[in-house]
């Protein structure tokens, strides 16, 4: 049986520092499930980051001893109702293209376990580093429930087969298997878990804002193109990306052989 979460115990946690936003979803007991209120929070975030200019890089992490456990099955049993899991799902799916619709990188710091649509959250975030001691499943299918929004995720991110492979038979795979298949970017010892990520944030707000919000953007449209018209997309979001004051200096510096004074 879980344990309810305390009621003066927000379900997400916010901090922010130099332009950097942690998220931390706050059910570590119970394996940080996605209730309604934990949804509802993540998409008022969703929302609030999406219009600020100064935000360059979110991190999305969780507090106890795993990252998700998917959707809270208790809180879902309680309304066996057809338009309340239609709605609860349709809230779910705002929040993952919520995620990779932010203009700012958003990264995904596994530990434990990410399961069903916990699973779904880390494909959907644009970069994932976990422990290598994180484990991942999309294990719907054990409890009569086939993972289908999952799904959505899971198969852009890792082969056909392999996704097919993970639905059908809800088997863990390591941290180590989700790397090599493209589920996550990498796989780190747990003690270095908090400095790889440190790392790639510091990379990502080194660069230039401006072409990292042109770069997030077009990299998810062009996906959803024809060859041509991709390259046709292309060619104009460098052409206006070229017109802004940071690739003027950032190439004016790379001739000079000076580091770059980004103005955005």
């Amino acid at each position: 049986m879980s344990i309810e979460q305390p009621a003066d115990q927000p379900p997400l946690l916010r901090s922010a520092e130099g332009g950097v936003v942690t998220l931390r979803m706050n059910r570590p007991s119970q394996f940080n499930a996605l209730s309604e209120a934990l949804l509802g929070a993540l998409q008022a975030e969703i929302d609030a980051l999406a219009r600020d200019p100064g935000v360059r890089c979110v991190v999305l992490q969780s507090e106890g001893r795993a990252f998700c456990a998917g959707h809270d099955l208790r809180e879902m049993r309680s309304q066996p109702e057809l338009d309340y899991y239609r709605e609860l799902f349709r809230k779910c799916g705002n929040v993952m293209q919520g995620l990779q619709a932010l203009p700012v990188p958003v990264i995904a710091k596994v530990h434990g376990i990410a399961t069903a649509a916990g699973c779904q959250l880390v494909a959907s975030c644009d970069l994932a580093v976990a422990a290598d001691t994180a484990r991942f499943a999309v294990s719907g299918i054990n409890v009569g429930l086939f993972c289908a929004t999952p799904a959505v995720a899971l198969s852009r991110n890792v082969s056909a087969k392999r996704a097919f492979e993970m639905l059908m038979t809800a088997r863990f795979i390591d941290a180590a298997q989700a790397a090599d298949w493209g589920l996550i970017n990498d796989a780190v010892p747990e003690a270095e878990l908090d400095a790889r990520v440190r790392g790639l944030v510091d990379e990502i707000v080194a660069k230039s804002p401006t072409a990292v919000r042109y770069g997030k953007r077009m990299f998810y449209k062009q996906r959803q193109m024809a060859l041509a018209d991709a390259y046709d997309y292309a060619g104009d979001v460098m052409a206006r990306n070229m017109m802004e004051a940071d690739a003027c200096e950032g190439i004016d510096a790379f001739l000079q052989k000076r580091p770059a004074r980004w103005r955005s």
